[in-house]
């Protein structure tokens, strides 16, 4: 696993950004998988600028999302279809049947299974962009998921709920069920480049940073089995332990 770390979340961003670009313009037809919240925001808005300021054409990339809120409507404010629409879709050349996100309204285990399905027939994640949550969740992962698990649904636990509750009027409004890729999923990913700000993210990292083997008490751990791990995280991010700045 390797550590960049950075000054702050606009150091970050662009960094992020500059990996996930060299991969699409040494692969054009590169299949991105994407996360949402607040982390990657400043990601999305880099790769938005190169496109205008470059023309890095996304025309042949797909995209695979990891993760949806259950029974939320596409088209709803906070459902992450809108979010990556809003954030990044809207803005480059990615055809509408080239972006995947995990069926919302269909929480089968055959949706599920279709959606991994779905990876494999692009031939898999060439990078994987993951954010960590404050108990160590990757996608909506949360303690106590088997880390061979595929596409699934997952009961939100009160502090990741409490976490998003800050997109939503209140925490009553947030969806309890979301349906994620699993850990076996992201971990079939050929690389995969984790962003981390903020000092509340602070305790996390340093577990992430100190884990030697997969425990999934902390989901994250997941990622010492990976051959091709980067880790991004600002300066609050690793108030806890010493890294040098690249």
């Amino acid at each position: 696993m390797q550590i960049i770390a950075v000054k702050d979340i606009n150091e970050m961003s662009r960094k992020a950004a500059q990996i996930i670009r060299e991969v699409v313009q040494n692969k054009p037809d590169a299949v991105l998988g994407l996360a949402t919240g607040g982390t990657p925001e400043g990601t999305y808005k880099e790769l938005v600028a190169d496109y205008r300021e470059h023309g890095t054409s996304y025309h042949k990339v797909h995209t695979v999302n990891l993760d949806e809120y259950a029974a939320i409507d596409p088209s709803d404010p906070n459902s992450y279809h809108t979010y990556m629409k809003d954030h990044f879709f809207k803005y480059i050349d990615l055809p509408e049947n080239q972006r995947h996100l995990p069926n919302s309204e269909d929480i089968s285990e055959q949706a599920c299974a279709r959606y991994d399905d779905l990876i494999a027939s692009l031939g898999g994640v060439d990078i994987q962009l993951l954010g960590i949550g404050r108990n160590g969740h990757i996608g909506f992962n949360e303690p106590g998921t088997p880390l061979t698990i595929g596409t699934h649904v997952v009961k939100l636990t009160d502090s990741t709920r409490d976490a998003n509750a800050r997109y939503f009027g209140s925490i009553s409004e947030v969806p309890e069920r979301a349906v994620t890729m699993g850990i076996g999923t992201i971990l079939k990913s050929k690389k995969i480049i984790m962003v981390v700000s903020g000092e509340e993210k602070a305790d996390a990292m340093s577990k992430l940073v100190r884990a030697s083997v997969p425990d999934s008490s902390f989901p994250a751990s997941a990622l010492v089995q990976h051959p091709n791990v980067t880790v991004i995280a600002d300066e609050p991010a690793l108030s806890l332990i010493k890294i040098s700045k690249e």
